[in-house]
């Protein structure tokens, strides 16, 4: 097994056998996640006759960091230089804390990482019921940015003095008069 490596043109060099690290997540992660390690090892197997195989390493981030770094390391530097080594990672659902404490770790990856921007490919797939009409017209890609700016991915408890304050400022100062 070996590490995803970047050639002289910026493109990705896959070996037979990668490490991809990743991180399990919190929540329904512990489900989630080996069920997608083997739905990909079952996928690349097909795609490859058995040719090629991933050799998965884990990684920490969230509640499981706590444990193994220490009751306050959420991210731990460690995570972060493995994602930036390996050039490839992937992650289940990460706790989102609300009301203070730590901060979004999702929002905390993708700064760190410099992973700015979430591009969703748009399209339309037969048989599918569509409000559009002429749905199979449909492709287009968005790009949503992902950092600070615009995605800021602040949260407070609801029912909360934060999130009270919030609420009063949007409705009386910004007019809004629709809230999910």
């Amino acid at each position: 097994a070996s590490r995803i490596t970047v050639d002289a043109q910026g493109k990705l060099v896959v070996p037979h056998n990668p490490i991809i690290p990743f991180i399990e997540g919190d929540g329904i992660g512990v489900d989630v996640t080996p069920a997608m390690i083997n739905v990909v090892d079952a996928a690349v197997k097909k795609a490859y006759n058995g040719e090629r195989k991933i050799s998965w390493m884990e990684i920490y981030t969230g509640e499981k960091s706590t444990h193994v770094y220490g009751k306050d390391v959420w991210l731990p530097e460690e995570t972060l230089d493995l994602i930036r080594e390996y050039r490839v990672a992937i992650k289940g659902p990460l706790t989102t804390p609300v009301g203070g404490g730590i901060r979004s770790l999702n929002v905390a990856l993708r700064q760190q990482l410099d992973l700015y921007v979430c591009l969703r490919p748009v399209r339309y797939y037969e048989g599918t019921p569509s409000p559009v009409k002429h749905p199979e017209l449909t492709n287009m890609v968005i790009f949503r940015e992902n950092e600070e700016y615009i995605y800021a991915g602040i949260a407070w408890k609801a029912g909360s003095p934060d999130s009270d304050k919030v609420i009063k400022f949007l409705r009386e100062e910004m007019g809004v008069t629709k809230m999910i």
